[in-house]
């Protein structure tokens, strides 16, 4: 059984080379600012995370290098695949997140991209960069208990 959260929730797209690079801090969901043609194009599940970046100018906070494929069915007004997307949040949520990038030298990436009640949000991270010694770390924690699982398994 679903949670509040997950109900009428489905997935587009995930970015899991974020869980890979970064010390995931904080989580926001936003709004997502589209055109008609982007819409189509993410119902077809065409999207794709993976090198994103969230930047913030004059007070607004806008997505980039997020890749929505073009609609198949598109005319000329078809649109661009990694045109810069206003991420559609309040006021204070911006600012505090902007502070901690700019003073803590922290960086913002989106996680996953989702409808959510016949919207589309995306879910935005605060993030801090991993080490190469953080990352082995991780994938040493990850084997642990997948060999703990399996023992657990033939018992």
């Amino acid at each position: 059984m679903a949670t509040k959260s997950e109900a009428g929730e489905k997935l587009i797209a995930s970015n899991k080379k974020a869980y890979h690079d970064y010390f995931i801090l904080q989580k926001l969901e936003a709004g997502l600012s589209l055109r008609g043609t982007e819409v189509k194009s993410l119902r077809d599940g065409k999207a794709n995370l993976k090198d994103a970046y969230v930047l913030f100018k004059g007070g607004e906070a806008f997505l980039f290098n997020a890749n929505i494929s073009p609609y198949t069915h598109g005319n000329l007004q078809n649109h661009e695949p990694e045109r810069s997307r206003k991420l559609l949040l309040h006021r204070k949520e911006i600012e505090k997140a902007r502070e901690q990038v700019v003073e803590k030298g922290l960086t913002v990436v989106p996680l996953r991209l989702y409808f959510k009640g016949g919207r589309i949000k995306v879910e935005i991270a605060v993030v801090r960069g991993k080490k190469l010694y953080d990352k082995r770390e991780t994938e040493k924690r990850k084997e642990a208990v997948r060999e703990a699982a399996v023992a657990m398994k033939q018992r």
